[in-house]
């Protein structure tokens, strides 16, 4: 069980890189990305602070840990140029905060964040069809979320994945240690969402194989 979205108190989470790492493993995670959010002021300084621990701390704690970051209501003009210059400077995983309907994200935000290549569109509201088959054809994973509010348009982002054949993964956008939802949840909030036993399945399993190709950044 990997969860690609997860925050720290690099940016709004209330834990520790370390201590948010150690309640994922306890929760049984077997890997995580921490994906605080940032913009053109704080990318740097996350980024940095984060490389020492995600390098050393996994193997230790049993668990993968991946150093990301999640582009957040960033002027939708100036995406695709910070999604490449945070894996310049070191993030292996590189989400954009969506157009969620419960925060006043700029509208085009989506489609910059697909044209521009991220890894995952986290939360991406009410996504249109031409997007979200833009996606599947560029490789953008499109979130089913756990988190409240965010996760009001599940359903929605779960017909127009299937429609588009767009790669889905499931996550926490944990900020605090009950928001490290057990496997059981995970897998009712997606068939919550309309997905099936084998769509929740492949999910899962999309969640692991973009793990594995993060880690080889």
């Amino acid at each position: 069980m990997f969860d690609l979205h997860t925050h720290s108190i690099f940016s709004d989470g209330v834990l520790i890189p370390a201590e948010l790492a150690r309640r994922a493993r306890t929760a049984g995670y077997r890997g995580i990305a921490i994906t605080d959010h940032v913009d053109a002021s704080t990318m740097g300084m996350v980024i940095d602070g984060l490389k020492k621990m995600t390098r050393q701390y996994g193997p230790l704690m049993d668990l993968d840990i991946l150093l990301g970051v999640e582009i957040t209501h960033v002027p939708p003009g100036l995406i695709p140029d910070m999604i490449q210059e945070a894996r310049a400077l070191g993030a292996q995983l590189v989400v954009v905060h969506g157009e969620t309907i419960v925060e006043p994200v700029a509208t085009g935000t989506n489609l910059a964040a697909i044209e521009g290549g991220c890894d995952v569109l986290a939360h991406p509201g009410l996504i249109t069809p031409q997007e979200a088959a833009l996606a599947a054809e560029r490789g953008v994973h499109l979130e089913i979320t756990t988190r409240k509010g965010h996760s009001l348009t599940n359903g929605h982002v779960a017909v127009l994945a299937r429609e588009a054949g767009a790669l889905l993964v499931i996550d926490n956008d944990a900020h605090e240690p009950g928001d490290l939802v057990s496997r059981e949840m995970r897998k009712k909030i997606a068939l919550g969402a309309g997905l099936s036993l084998d769509e929740y399945r492949r999910a899962e399993e999309n969640s692991a194989r973009l793990a594995q190709v993060a880690r080889a950044r």
